[in-house]
């Protein structure tokens, strides 16, 4: 069980893991204390884009406290009351004072010190500040520049179709009388400009910020 939800739940026991001179992150500290380890992975890849578009540091930290909330729920045995975690965050977070105070009272009612839940959340500057100095993850500058995060994006896309239509033509049959074909699969997104008619690869039409007939430097 969440031994360390002591200090969250019901008060602060003696034996509770979290301590006021523990080194690290604040994050860090919560993915112990809540007993979440696989948040620290989660956290990384969302902010890296390893499983898809990257994700912002703030929408990261409200991923990190709403899971916090969830911990807490289940350490407190309460989720048969509670269907919905968001609900629950979203009202203790961006609530109007009414619905925070009814949740409040809620989770009182149910031994989960609120104070204590609601102390623990974390800013996206804790989550940058654990992602560097935890993880020490860092972005590329690809990573940071809008154009080159939407050229990566295009040539993921790329990839992926071209992986597609690699395994399709493999499947074409040879002649009787010849080697089994084999073919190499091109695929690059392509723009025209409908002013004067010039074809760019659109990683090329991005960098350069436009046809250059809209400028004036064509």
């Amino acid at each position: 069980m969440l031994e360390s939800l002591s200090g969250s739940i019901g008060g602060l026991a003696p034996g509770a893991r979290l301590m006021s001179n523990r080194k690290g992150t604040k994050v860090a500290r919560n993915i112990e204390k809540y007993d979440i380890p696989a948040m620290g992975s989660t956290l990384e890849a969302r902010w890296t884009g390893a499983t898809g578009e990257r994700t912002s540091l703030r929408n990261l930290a409200h991923i990190f406290n709403r899971a916090l909330v969830d911990a807490a729920l289940r350490e407190g045995d309460v989720h048969s009351y509670f269907a919905d975690v968001d609900a629950i965050y979203d009202a203790l977070q961006n609530g109007s004072n009414a619905e925070r105070l009814r949740a409040e009272r809620r989770l009182t009612r149910e031994g989960i010190d609120v104070d204590a839940l609601t102390a623990d959340f974390v800013t996206h500057q804790a989550v940058h500040t654990y992602l560097r100095q935890e993880r020490d993850v860092s972005l590329t500058v690809a990573d940071t520049n809008p154009v080159e995060k939407r050229i990566k994006t295009i040539e993921k896309l790329e990839g992926r179709g071209a992986a597609v239509a690699q395994a399709a033509v493999s499947r074409l049959p040879a002649a009787d009388d010849a080697a089994d074909p084999a073919y190499e699969v091109l695929v690059e997104f392509k723009a025209v400009c409908t002013a004067c008619g010039d074809t760019y690869a659109v990683r090329d039409l991005l960098r350069r910020d436009g046809c250059g007939c809209r400028s004036g430097t064509h």
